[in-house]
């Protein structure tokens, strides 16, 4: 898709999420997941899907990880419609991506991490929120979507509770 998206830009408004077209487009809810703006955008979200989806992986199996992962993303991609100005557009899996790090931060807080260029390691729950925080600053990252990362974290946090409490995860 990202492939697809350099070659032919209309695809992005075409399969990104824009609030006010949604109901002519109701697939962009779950399209925009699969399209990125940029090199460093696809780059940086596939690191960190990598990172805690294999994490995640080993604690339970494929059905409960997509459940979160797409859950995430989708409630993140109703966060957005409900917080975002209505001509924006969302692409990326950031907010299913914040969902995955959310549910594994309630199951392993204290996870170590390293993130560039921080020379010592932080717990996984600094490195999350932190995470959120910093990409949330306007003046900063004027085009992210923290409305969607909002969303898809609150559902990990949600769904990383409710795995941990039966204490069992690879089901």
């Amino acid at each position: 898709m990202f492939i697809a998206t350099l070659v032919n830009q209309d695809l992005i408004l075409l399969l990104g999420l824009q609030p006010a077209s949604l109901p002519a487009r109701p697939w962009t809810l779950v399209t925009n997941l699969f399209i990125h703006a940029s090199i460093w955008h696809i780059l940086a979200n596939m690191i960190t899907l990598y990172f805690f989806g294999s994490n995640l992986s080993h604690l339970f199996r494929w059905p409960r990880l997509l459940l979160t992962y797409f859950g995430a993303g989708i409630l993140g991609n109703l966060f957005y419609i409900l917080l975002a100005p209505p001509d924006s557009v969302a692409v990326g899996a950031s907010g299913a991506i914040f969902g995955l790090g959310g549910a594994l931060t309630v199951i392993m807080p204290r996870m170590k991490v390293f993130i560039f260029p921080i020379p010592v390691p932080l717990p996984l729950w600094v490195a999350v929120i932190g995470g959120f925080l910093i990409l949330s600053i306007p003046s900063l990252f004027p085009d992210v979507a923290w409305q969607a990362h909002l969303g898809g974290l609150v559902f990990g946090l949600v769904m990383g509770y409710l795995f941990k409490r039966r204490g069992r995860y690879l089901l």
